[in-house]
C-alpha cells in the first residue's frame, strides 16, 4: 500500500510550527524524523510495549497469532515500564532517532510530545484505506486527534479507552432501600444517607492527593453538563456552573467522606473502599477487578457519571487514549502496518481489552462475551458509542498541561478543601494558567 499524501504539507508545516513546544525538547541535530521507508512487507520490526510487564504476557499472545498470520514477518517485542516510556522515546529521539522502534504503544498523555517533534507519521490515510475505516470508536478517534494537536491528521491508532464511573456498594444501597446513584439528586442523596460518622460510615470517597484534580474535573462537567473545554480561546474551567458544581462536590468533604481523603492517591482511595464502609467511589474501570476480588461482583456495580439533568446528554471528560503509533523512522512501514492493523482488528482488540480491563477501541468487539459479563464495561462502552454523548476533550497537546492540572495546582485543591481558597478562586488560577498556555501554543503553532 503505497499511503495518499493529501494532507501532507500542511501536517508538516504544522509539525515544523510547533517543533519549539516539544515537552521534552530536542536537541540540535536529527530530531527522529527521517522519512523512513515503505519497505518490502517482511522481515523484522520492532514493537516497544509502553507497559511492558503487566501487558507482556497478552502482548506475546498477539504477536505469536500475528506471526503465525505472517510467517515472512517477525516482530522484536521490547517491554518499556509505563513510567518510563515517554523518556525512552525522547532519548531515543535526541540521539538521532535510529534506535526507535518501528511501531510503540503511544498513550494521548504524550502524544502531542512526539508529534511535535516530528516522531510519528500521521495513520489517518492508512486508516482510511484499511479494514480500521469506520470501525473505530468516533469519540475515541476525537480524543487522539485532539491530543495530537492537529485538526485533521491522526498520530496514532486507538486501541483502548478508560472512563469516568461511580462505583457503588449495591449491598449498601439495599440495605438502605436507597435507588441506584444515576442521577444527581439520588447521588447525594445517598452521600448523606449513607454516612454514620460516628460509626466510621461514609457515603463517598473522594480524591485529595495527587491526581485529585482530574477527578475534580470530570465531577465538574458532569453536573454542569458544558460540552467544551474551550468556548474560543478561553477555558470553561471557570464557568459559574463549573464553579457551582465544584462547591458542591468539595462541600462533601469530611461531611460524607473520610477525613484521610485529604491526601488520598488513587491506590489510597480504591483501598479504603474495597476494605471499608463506604458507599460510592468515583474513579475509572481500571479498578474493577480489585472491587470484585476484595468486595464480590454480587456487591459492587459501575455506572458513567450522570447525566448534568433527567434528558440531557450525558458529559464526559476524555481519559488518556492509548494507541500505537508508526515511527516515522522506520525502514519497514508496509509490515509495521501490518502490525497495527492486526492488533487492532475486532478479534485481536477484543482479546487485548479483555486481559487490561479497558473499553475496545474497535467497534467490532462491542458484542463480544466477555463484555455483557462486565456490566460496568458494558455500560462505559454503550456511553461512547451513544451519539448524543458530549465528550469534553481536555487539552493533552498543551505542553504545560500536565503541570497545571496536576503538581502546580493540586496543593491549592487541598486548600479548597480545607476552606482556606474559595472554588471560583481555584477555578480563576487554573483558568488564568490554561488560558496562557492555550495562548502561548497557538502564538508557537502559527
Amino acid at each position: 500500500m503505497n499511503p495518499r499524501t493529501r494532507r501532507a504539507p500542511r501536517a508538516a508545516a504544522a509539525l515544523a510550527a510547533v517543533l519549539t513546544l516539544a515537552l521534552t525538547a530536542t536537541a540540535c541535530g536529527d530530531d527522529g524524523s527521517s522519512s523512513g521507508e515503505e519497505g518490502s512487507g517482511k522481515g523484522t520490526i520492532t514493537f516497544w510495549d509502553n507497559n511492558g510487564g503487566p501487558r507482556t504476557k497478552i502482548w506475546k499472545r498477539i504477536i505469536a497469532r500475528f506471526e503465525d498470520r505472517y510467517p515472512d514477518i517477525t516482530v522484536t517485542y521490547v517491554p518499556i515500564p509505563i513510567t518510563h516510556v515517554q523518556s525512552k522515546y525522547d532519548t531515543a529521539i535526541q540521539s538521532g532517532g535510529d534506535s526507535l522502534p518501528d511501531v510503540g504503544g503511544v498513550g494521548t498523555a504524550y502524544l502531542a510530545n512526539l508529534v511535535a517533534q516530528g516522531a510519528l507519521d500521521p495513520v489517518t490515510d492508512r486508516i482510511d484505506d484499511s479494514a480500521l475505516k469506520g470501525k473505530l470508536i468516533e469519540n475515541v478517534v476525537e480524543s487522539v486527534r485532539a491530543a495530537g494537536g492537529d485538526d485533521e491528521e491522526l498520530y496514532s491508532v486507538p486501541t483502548s479507552a478508560n472512563q469516568g464511573t461511580l462505583w457503588y456498594r449495591t449491598d449498601l444501597f439495599a440495605a438502605a432501600k436507597l435507588p441506584a446513584p444515576d442521577t444527581w439528586e439520588h447521588f447525594y442523596q445517598a452521600a448523606d444517607e449513607l454516612t454514620d460518622r460516628g460509626a466510621n460510615r461514609f457515603g463517598f470517597t473522594l480524591r485529595g492527593g495527587a491526581g485529585s484534580i482530574a477527578q475534580a474535573l470530570e465531577m465538574m462537567y458532569a453536573q454542569s453538563g458544558i460540552s467544551s473545554f474551550w468556548k474560543g480561546d478561553t477555558t470553561t474551567l471557570n464557568d459559574p456552573e463549573n464553579v457551582a458544581a465544584l462547591e458542591k462536590y468539595v462541600a462533601l468533604f469530611k461531611k460524607v467522606t473520610p477525613a484521610a481523603d485529604l491526601n488520598n492517591d488513587f491506590a489510597k482511595m480504591v483501598a479504603q473502599f474495597d476494605q471499608g464502609d463506604i458507599g460510592m467511589l468515583q474513579h475509572n474501570l481500571g479498578s474493577y477487578a480489585d472491587h470484585v476480588r476484595l468486595l464480590g461482583k454480587d456487591k459492587i456495580a459501575g455506572i458513567p457519571l450522570p447525566p448534568s439533568r433527567a434528558g440531557a446528554a450525558r458529559t464526559i471528560v476524555s481519559h488518556p487514549v492509548d494507541g500505537l503509533g508508526l515511527f516515522k523512522a522506520s525502514k519497514n512501514k508496509a509490515a509495521a502496518w501490518k502490525f497495527i492493523e492486526f492488533a487492532a482488528s475486532p478479534e485481536m482488540n477484543s482479546l487485548w481489552n479483555e486481559d487490561v480491563g479497558a473499553i475496545p477501541a474497535n467497534v467490532g468487539a462491542s458484542d463480544d462475551d466477555w463484555i455483557a459479563k462486565a456490566p460496568p464495561t458494558k455500560a462505559a462502552l454503550e456511553s461512547l458509542n451513544d451519539p448524543r454523548t458530549k465528550v469534553v476533550q481536555l487539552p493533552y497537546y498543551l505542553p504545560d498541561w500536565n503541570n497545571i492540572s496536576k503538581a502546580d495546582n493540586e496543593p491549592s485543591f487541598q486548600k479548597v478543601l480545607l476552606g482556606r481558597m474559595t472554588a471560583k478562586a481555584f477555578c480563576d488560577k487554573v483558568a488564568k494558567e490554561l488560558n496562557a498556555a492555550q495562548a502561548d501554543w497557538k502564538k508557537h503553532r502559527g
